[in-house]
């Protein structure tokens, strides 16, 4: 379970992991580094979990153990290439754009082998899957059909050889039915810190 921490405290995420909530998400760099040096010593696993800048890939490649939105070459190799050389490599996940939302980030489901065979030989990154933010449930659309072809395509990776452990989908209000359809690893934010603070018209 991965708690989505993007703009709540340091307090409340120091309170949650003093109940055994060791992984949390990020969506803004520099909302996350700074928390990080104020949790300086809080053996806390940070996953980047927002859009992924080409300005913003040494900060996450340095900071973070997890970027869950990598959808393009260009981000992978500069991930790659930026990561300390002291530090193991960066996790990583495919954001795949399972249903095609023009304006939604994310590699299409035609692309992901490629990027796949890409991310699984730079030195500076590990693998581990895939992630996706499917479409909304709706009287047209059911989500449960998206994540039952998201673990399509991943056991479709799988069995041509790629070792890959991590499925990251659902969210709150979805979690029963990604977690059906083979989901490893959800996304919940409002449920375990409450309503989230109010976006701050300078947040990053």
């Amino acid at each position: 379970m991965l708690a989505v921490s993007k703009r709540h405290s340091v307090e409340k995420i120091a309170k949650l992991h003093d109940l055994g909530q060791h992984c949390f998400g990020e969506n803004y760099v520099q909302e996350a580094v700074a928390k990080m040096k104020q949790l300086d010593g809080v053996p806390i696993e940070w996953h980047f979990i927002g859009p992924l800048q080409s300005n913003k890939t040494r900060e996450v490649a340095t900071h973070f153990r997890w970027a869950q939105s990598v959808d393009r070459e260009k981000i992978a190799r500069r991930l790659s290439s930026q990561r300390p050389k002291d530090l193991p490599p960066l996790n990583v996940c495919l954001q795949v754009n399972i249903d095609r939302e023009p304006q939604k980030a994310g590699v299409l489901p035609s692309g992901v082998r490629h990027l796949v065979e890409l991310c699984a030989g730079l030195p500076g990154l590990r693998l581990r899957g895939l992630m996706c933010i499917p479409q909304p449930g709706s009287a047209d659309h059911d989500p449960a059909n998206s994540y039952r072809r998201m673990l399509e395509l991943f056991d479709s990776l799988c069995e041509e050889g790629f070792e890959m452990d991590t499925l990251s989908m659902g969210m709150s209000a979805d979690l029963e039915a990604a977690i059906m359809h083979g989901s490893t690893m959800v996304r919940i934010g409002t449920d375990l810190l409450g309503p989230r603070p109010p976006l701050e018209t300078d947040s990053c």
